[in-house]
């Protein structure tokens, strides 16, 4: 199934994730601490991930856990990158699904991805960032998105090597932007995270 959350949010204009920080000064979209922040919205396009708020490592942090779904949660927020550019948080997997495959429809499948969107009154303007922890598409690799060009998706860590462990990520939004648009940058309007196992009816826990 497509997971659109482009053609979704501008119709309105596993996993963990954990600190989720969308500026460079440190602004903070939530710690966790008091359970999953009400500007969290949730969004079902097959099934339910459960999605709880729990603490490992002495991390307070989201628990994304799938089975043969696909939902997420987003955060609208509104800024410019031009201003904060840096967009940083950590993910941990516990395995990658097997029959992902970032070039496929059918494979469209992640145990961790984040979308950072960019809403257009115009449809087709709109634009979307996704950043990925695919199977086997190479680490920094990047590609469309199988169901539309309009998103880009970006291998920011690759396959089993780095499974069970927390790592920590750190991605120039703005440049990202420019180099795979190549346009004047819009304004950020969404951040969503997504963990997706409904088109290879794997399981994945994040």
């Amino acid at each position: 199934m497509r997971k659109d959350f482009i053609s979704w949010y501008s119709g309105i204009l596993l996993i963990l994730f954990f600190p989720l920080r969308a500026f460079a000064a440190g602004i903070l979209l939530d710690n966790y601490q008091r359970g999953l922040s009400l500007k969290w919205e949730k969004k079902s396009f097959k099934g339910k991930t459960l999605y709880e708020v729990t603490q490992e490592d002495n991390l307070w942090c989201i628990k994304a856990t799938s089975h043969s779904s696909a939902s997420g949660l987003y955060y609208k927020i509104n800024y410019d990158t031009k201003n904060y550019p840096i967009l940083n948080w950590r993910w941990k997997v516990d395995h990658i699904l097997l029959k992902g495959d970032a070039l496929k429809k059918e494979g469209d499948d992640y145990a961790a991805r984040i979308y950072v969107l960019f809403p257009s009154l115009v449809f087709w303007r709109t634009r979307a960032i996704n950043y990925i922890w695919p199977n086997k598409l190479p680490r920094g690799k990047a590609v469309p998105n199988p169901f539309t060009a309009n998103a880009i998706m970006i291998a920011v860590e690759s396959g089993s090597t780095h499974t069970g462990k927390w790592i920590e990520e750190r991605r120039n939004v703005f440049e990202d932007f420019r180099r795979y648009f190549g346009k004047n940058l819009p304004r950020v309007r969404a951040i969503a995270i997504m963990t997706d196992t409904d088109n290879t009816r794997e399981e994945a826990v994040a």
